[in-house]
């Protein structure tokens, strides 16, 4: 059970023990404010997270003077704010740890735990708050040293009401439309300007303006061009799993599926360039971003999805899965089943790439690099089909091709036999524990 102690000693208490190199014991006031470096030194703040940090510490003193006047309509508004933020953020600064994360938790972390199933995640209940709260004391992101029995038991599974997620796409698209309606307030109904002096003739008006050129003879014939040779095919690309367009991608945030227990939603960033085909802007981070939708809810912990990197497989074919258009694909390892058994049983895990390549770098299988993938792979042509049975892990962990399983490429001179999954710089992808799974 977590102690209802007053928030500044549960706040002090909980730093003490858990940044003992960071936070000075002998300090019975902290500065919180810029205690945020020391605590998270491998974390850079820009000046406006340092603007948001010390706003959110503002607010949670603000929260913590109303439930102790017992304010109740304070309270809610506050609570109701803070839960409208997180609907978009692993956490207060969208995907960066803050010391402002810490207080929050040991705010709310006593009220949370009074809370009925309504009040956590029924139709007006505070979802994006409990969520933020399990995260901030289970993530690897904060480390806190919590004992088991002090945390704030929370079933994950258990949503009484599924809000309606929002659209990143349709949102940017809405405020584009305000921003050029706001602009240009003469525009007409359909967002087309107005010009003076070009309205319809009114009767007897002759169409044509005096001083206008006049119109081309209809019966004039056009001179007749010579029709040029058409340019040879270019040829074929060549046959490899480079067709595939693997890539690092840094997963910002992951949250529950609100119309599917089996699937995370991830907010992905692929190193795409800004207004790339099926990207959207994230607010939070400014960083051009892919939505992307994994069945891997119940597989992989949804804490294990947090901020890290992973391999995305970035030119299939956009679907919609469950209301949710998802633009990218999460690589990971299974062990491999007979055919009819059930392939989603588990474990799973996913393929990792070096902690510290960039989003957006390419990964390829050693051997078979050359070309460029595919912008879009056809569906009708199946190149994922045909290359996804060789994705494999090896006896050392390490992700590979293996071109016996794909009969189309057996045989081309020059190829090796298992082509490991590397970056740009020969570091290659790997796994935690599955030897000879299936990747896909």
């Amino acid at each position: 059970m977590a102690t209802a102690a007053a928030p500044e000693t549960s706040l002090l208490s909980l730093l003490y023990r858990s940044y003992p190199a960071a936070i000075s014991p002998d300090a019975t006031e902290p500065d919180y404010l810029h205690a945020s470096p020391k605590i998270f030194p491998q974390v850079t703040f820009v000046e406006t997270e340092e603007a948001d940090i010390k706003q959110w510490l503002h607010t949670s003193s603000g929260l913590k003077a109303a439930l102790a006047k017992d304010e109740k309509s304070v309270v809610e508004s506050i609570l109701a704010q803070l839960n409208t933020h997180l609907a978009t953020g692993t956490t207060l600064l969208g995907a960066k740890p803050s010391v402002a994360d810490i207080a929050v938790y040991a705010l709310l972390a006593p009220l949370v735990e009074k809370w009925s199933p309504e009040e956590r995640t029924g139709e007006k209940g505070y979802h994006h708050i409990v969520r933020h709260i399990d995260f901030v004391q289970n993530s690897r992101l904060f480390s806190l040293q919590i004992p088991e029995e002090e945390k704030i038991p929370i079933d994950v599974n258990d949503v009484r009401f599924v809000p309606k997620p929002i659209d990143p796409k349709e949102e940017k698209e809405r405020k584009k439309r305000e921003k050029a309606s706001a602009q240009n307030p003469d525009a007409g109904a359909e967002g087309k300007p107005l010009v003076v002096g070009q309205g319809k003739p009114e009767k007897g008006q002759p169409s044509d303006a005096a001083g206008a050129p006049p119109k081309p003879n209809k019966k004039e014939k056009k001179e007749k061009k010579e029709k040029q040779p058409k340019p040879p095919p270019a040829p074929a690309a060549p046959l490899a799993p480079s067709l595939i367009d693997l890539r690092v991608g840094h997963i910002l945030r992951a949250v529950n599926h609100p119309n599917a227990d089996s699937l995370y939603v991830s907010t992905i960033d692929c190193g795409d360039a800004p207004d790339t085909d099926n990207t959207s802007l994230d607010e939070e981070t400014g960083k051009t971003v892919r939505t992307v939708c994994s069945g891997l809810n119940g597989l992989v912990p949804l804490e294990e999805m947090q901020g890290r990197k992973i391999v995305a497989v970035c030119n299939l074919k956009p679907v919609t899965m469950r209301g949710i258009k998802s633009c990218a694909m999460v690589l990971a390892a299974s062990p491999r089943v007979a055919e009819g058994e059930d392939s989603h049983a588990g474990p799973v895990e996913l393929v990792s790439p070096p902690a510290d390549a960039p989003a957006g770098e390419r990964v390829g299988f050693q051997g078979w690099n050359e070309g460029e993938p595919e912008k879009v792979l056809n569906p009708k042509k199946k190149v994922w089909e045909t290359f996804q049975p060789g994705f494999t892990t090896t006896e050392n962990l390490e992700v590979a091709f293996d071109s016996s399983a794909v009969p189309s490429v057996q045989g081309q001179e020059g190829k090796p036999a298992i082509g490991k999954l590397a970056t740009a710089s020969g570091v290659v992808c790997t796994v935690k524990t599955l030897k000879n799974a299936a990747v896909r």
